[in-house]
């Protein structure tokens, strides 16, 4: 038998709060976008075409990191208020590194820790 290890992602185009599914106290890990507001106002007074482009680097930078993570899972729960999860799923569908591992996505409303830690053993639980 194979065993599963799960992970919930909720994100949002700012971060990722990446929740392992266990039977021990769940922690939360987060990743954070390396575009700001600050840093998206700066780069907009350079230009609007400039800051497009900054903008779409740092998302794929953010995407990748968390690419690297899910890696190593056989379950994904993407969870969260934003488009930022059906992105980052499209990129993991077209890439064939990710066809063995199965990958949901839940539209949710933000989320306090403990409902996102809630949400993630509620879903796993259920499998």
């Amino acid at each position: 038998m194979i065993k599963t290890n799960c992970l919930g992602i909720w994100m949002d185009h700012a971060s990722a709060h990446l929740i392992e599914f266990t039977t021990d106290p769940i922690e939360t890990n987060i990743i954070e976008s390396g575009f700001t507001h600050g840093r998206n106002q700066d780069t907009l007074q350079k230009g609007e075409k400039s800051m497009h482009n900054k903008e779409q680097d740092e998302d794929w930078a953010f995407y990748r990191k968390i690419s690297s993570i899910i890696e190593k899972y056989t379950e994904v729960l993407l969870f969260g208020p934003t488009d930022a999860k059906k992105e980052l799923f499209n990129i993991l569908k077209s890439n064939h590194a990710f066809e063995n591992i199965k990958i949901d996505m839940k539209q949710t409303d933000k989320m306090s820790v403990n409902q996102e830690h809630a949400f993630v053993k509620e879903y796993f639980s259920k499998k």
